[in-house]
């Protein structure tokens, strides 16, 4: 059974991945900001959390699939997201916001789950493709600011 202890560290460990993540987003003025991004992965965690403790608490008694909340939420989350895409005259903005949203979720029901490897590992890679790739994005041929 996951103890009180394990559920708050998840929770920190989900809000901090979550924060570098959002940070990012808030330091370019995006729609989808600090809170934003720790609001989504802390809560995701949570469902996480709680599918495993309720597959945990009634193992045995009835069938569960702990993975059908969580599923939800890859679902879900994207109805979250869908409200920062916006049209710009011809263009379509908050692309990159949405898809962050959707990627701190899944951090979010990583570190839920205890796959902390996984969900550094993610931000990291959602860090460095938010930041590093933004400076390559600048020097692709016919692409307009």
């Amino acid at each position: 059974m996951i103890n009180g202890f394990h559920t708050v560290i998840r929770l920190l460990v989900a809000a901090f991945l979550s924060g570098l993540i959002g940070f990012e987003r808030e330091a370019h003025g995006r729609p989808a900001g600090l809170r934003t991004h720790v609001l989504v992965c802390v809560g995701s965690t949570l469902i996480m959390l709680t599918s495993i403790y309720m597959f945990e608490a009634y193992v045995g008694r009835v069938a569960l699939d702990p993975t059908r909340i969580a599923a939800n939420v890859v679902t879900g989350i994207g109805f979250l997201g869908a409200g920062t895409i916006l049209r710009s005259g011809a263009s379509i903005v908050g692309l990159t916001t949405a898809a962050s949203i959707w990627a701190v979720a899944g951090v979010g029901l990583a570190v839920g789950c205890g796959y902390y490897s996984g969900a550094f590992a993610t931000t990291f890679i959602i860090l460095l493709t938010l930041l590093v790739l933004r400076k390559i994005e600048n020097f692709v041929p016919g692409k307009k600011d």
